[in-house]
């Protein structure tokens, strides 16, 4: 894992996800934000709030951050996911790709991908 230091919004995002505290998880999007997961897209905070209460918070989802690299305003995270969703036919561990695009002390865009292995 890289050493660089994410800002605040990014590492809350992992914290309220562990934690599995909905309010403070919606907290930290703008008004407007996108999320982009599986290829579904969540606009808006309403929106966001009922994915993550199904997907994340509803699945007891946690992250165990891997790897990060911050340029900019952008965080590109790799983490460990694990809760009570259905593995079958995943890696194990599964790690997916998390792209934030951060806006002030917002989360304006979020893109979580699980991208195919370099090998």
């Amino acid at each position: 894992m890289t050493t660089e230091t994410v800002p605040s919004p990014v590492s809350a995002y992992v914290e309220a996800t562990n934690s599995f505290d909905l309010d403070r998880f919606v907290a930290l999007f703008d008004d407007d934000a996108l999320v982009n997961d599986h290829r579904d897209e969540f606009i808006g905070r309403q929106r966001i709030r009922a994915w993550a209460a199904r997907e994340i918070i509803g699945d007891h989802v946690t992250l165990k951050v891997v790897d990060q690299r911050v340029v900019g305003n952008h965080v590109a995270l790799k983490a460990e996911i694990d809760g009570d969703f259905d593995k079958k036919g995943l890696p194990s561990p599964l790690v997916l790709a998390f792209y934030f695009c951060l806006s002030g002390s917002k989360i304006s865009a979020l893109v979580i991908v699980n991208n195919k292995s370099a090998s």
